[in-house]
């Protein structure tokens, strides 16, 4: 086993409290820089440029993505879109249809795989890469360092997944360090729990295939010698969202099995709680604090596959269903990955907002997913029948965790914007996007295709359109124009598209190198809503500033008005802006546009506004 021992563990006390100090300088420093922006590209399809897509095609029929396409030149333009980080999603080796058997891997069972291309989220080697992704599969995993040090090159960091809650029923490692054994390997099949097995079984019973639902058949009903509607399992394993059936239902995860962290069936915890006060303590404190516990095998297992991938050059981890894993783990996963690297972005999938701060603090997530408050109240504006009310409200119970809450627009779990089933235009995310970039100091994160208004419409085999498909083969064709055979310039997109990626790139940009958004934030919405004629719901306005640069950044959701209103800045915030009585320039920062003026009279301030269609104005307020 390594030695992951790091610095201020091993100093004495009054050197650790200095170590200490140093860690709080070093956050109030991360949250006074500059935002971070997230690119999730689906490594497989972004460099494909097959059009086929025939429902359920093969690799050969409908083509794949591969690392080598990610070129230096595709780099350079993700980074020049204003991205600071790519999560790579699809890295490490899943189960996949498709023969590997002359590289030494085992084929996947259809029965047991969704899709033809498979999940991610089914990873069958946590030490090895996806070998759909390589030019040669047997020199898979030296073809995506090359692709870590192209995007470190061009001034960006990486991502990928790790998904602790569950692995594929046919998890085979094949180049696992030395020492390290595959999940389950040593686990005691004749009990349905051990603290130190990896996996829960289901006692005296054999797995069964679900009762296929809907019509459904693997592979859309083309043959595959592995297709007989069985797979060897004895005796079952307890599925990955935790069912105990020994026959899962079709819409129960039934390609993976549940990881066991050491929490016995009736719920009970078989390790160390951790104590409240360490809410408040450093990631030093918390890994201090496990060094004398007992650990159960499957924390250390996720932890050693986490140092490996840092040593490897991945600078972090998004971490797929966090929420239902015990946030006592990711005191210790976390720990340990913030003392091998202390800038590793750790990106957590949590949807219970009681959570939230349990695995922020306690879990030591550096972000988790805004998805239940944010992202679902900012749909609902965009779908026509939300109120801007409702974000101020949002922001004000989120303060405290702001910068913590990672917010997006799409990702692969969610429907495409100009899918008829959530907006049906791209241009009705244009005053949402400026809103979940530029409202807090949160990263924001953007979906490849997203920013040239791709709709998911694919019927791809597993599952339906309106998402792009994360299970199969397929070509993402709005991006693939703007991909244009390979040389990532756009020439292919429509003016509109062209528009829409501009406007992605304005924002971006704009908001990786504002100060003031990392700074103050303030809503003058409900002000503005008492106190201006015709501002109304459909409209938003607030304040961000820091005491070089004074943002007021406004929005119009409506899609067919134009707002002429007098939006007033309140007395408390003219006070403290420092701003006599006078007028002051406004220079327009995301368009260009023509510059307004911010009339201060008495202390109040007021701007003439015209605010067209799903226009959004950042002002800034010039000396």
């Amino acid at each position: 086993m390594r030695n992951w021992a790091f610095g201020c563990f091993f100093l004495m006390l009054g050197g650790f409290l200095a170590c200490e100090s140093k860690i709080k300088t070093k956050e109030v420093e991360s949250i006074t820089g500059r935002k971070a922006v997230v690119y999730q590209v689906f490594t497989r399809l972004f460099g494909n440029t097959n059009t086929t897509n025939k429902p359920w095609g093969t690799i050969e029929e409908n083509g794949v993505g591969k690392f080598s396409d990610f070129t230096e030149t595709a780099l350079s333009e993700i980074k020049n879109l204003g991205v600071t980080h790519i999560w790579y999603t699809g890295i490490p080796h899943h189960a996949v249809i498709n023969d590997y058997t002359e590289f030494g891997i085992s084929n996947d069972d259809p029965d047991v795989v969704k899709g033809r291309a498979g999940s991610p989220y089914a990873v069958k080697d946590y030490y090895n890469v996806n070998p759909d992704l390589a030019d040669n599969p047997a020199n898979r995993l030296q073809e995506f360092k090359d692709l870590v040090e192209r995007t470190h090159k061009t001034g960006m960091k990486v991502l990928i997944d790790i998904v602790p809650n569950h692995v594929a029923r046919n998890y085979k490692g094949l180049t696992n360090p030395e020492g390290v054994l595959d999940f389950g390997a040593q686990d005691d099949t004749s009990l349905e729990y051990h603290v130190n097995n990896n996996f829960y079984y289901v006692m005296g019973e054999e797995f069964k295939v679900p009762h296929w639902k809907d019509g459904y058949q693997p592979l859309g009903g083309n043959t595959h010698v592995l297709s007989d509607g069985k797979f060897e399992e004895i005796p079952a394993k307890w599925t990955g969202n935790g069912s105990r059936l020994a026959q899962p239902d079709f819409n129960d995860w039934y390609e993976t099995v549940k990881v066991n962290y050491g929490v016995r069936p009736d719920g009970t915890k078989d390790f160390k709680e951790l104590p409240n006060e360490y809410a408040e303590k450093s990631y030093q404190e918390h890994y201090v604090f496990w060094q004398d516990k007992k650990i159960p095998d499957s924390w250390i297992k996720f932890r050693d596959i986490a140092l490996y991938w840092l040593d490897f050059g991945v600078d972090g981890f998004r971490f797929d269903m966090a929420e239902m894993v015990p946030v006592e783990f990711w005191s210790y996963m976390n720990s340990s990955i913030k003392m091998n690297n202390p800038d590793a972005f750790l990106l957590a999938e949590v949807y219970n907002p009681e959570l939230y701060r349990d695995y922020i603090h306690k879990g030591k997530m550096d972000y988790l997913y805004d998805k239940v408050e944010l992202y679902d109240s900012i749909k609902h504006i965009m779908k026509g029948y939300g109120w801007t009310d409702h974000i101020p409200v949002v922001q004000k119970g989120m303060a405290d965790i702001e910068h913590n809450m990672l917010h997006f627009l799409e990702n692969h779990d969610e429907q495409r914007i100009t899918s008829p089933d959530f907006a049906g235009k791209a241009e009705l995310a244009k005053p949402a996007m400026v809103v979940s970039a530029t409202i807090s100091t949160s990263p924001t994160m953007i979906y490849f295709g997203q920013e040239v208004g791709e709709p998911g419409a694919e019927d791809a085999g597993f599952g339906s359109p309106t998402r792009t498909s994360i299970f199969d083969y397929i070509g993402v064709p709005h991006h693939q124009r703007w991909m244009n055979n390979k040389k990532f310039d756009g020439a292919l997109l429509s003016e509109k598209e062209k528009e829409l990626r501009d406007f992605y790139k304005r924002l971006l940009n704009f908001t990786i190198s504002s100060e003031a958004l990392m700074g103050e934030y303030e809503e003058i919405h409900f002000f503005n809503k008492d106190n201006s004629e015709n501002y109304d719901h459909r409209v938003l306005s607030y304040v961000r500033w820091s005491p070089n640069q004074k943002l007021i950044i406004l929005s119009n959701f409506e899609e067919g008005k134009t707002y002429n209103f007098e939006l007033k800045v309140p007395e408390r915030l003219i006070q403290t802006w420092n701003l006599k009585d006078g007028n002051y320039i406004l220079s327009e920062k995301l368009y260009g546009k023509e510059p307004l003026q911010l009339m201060v009279q008495k202390g109040m301030g007021r701007i003439n506004v015209e605010i067209q269609p799903l226009e959004s104005l950042i002002l800034q307020v010039e000396p």
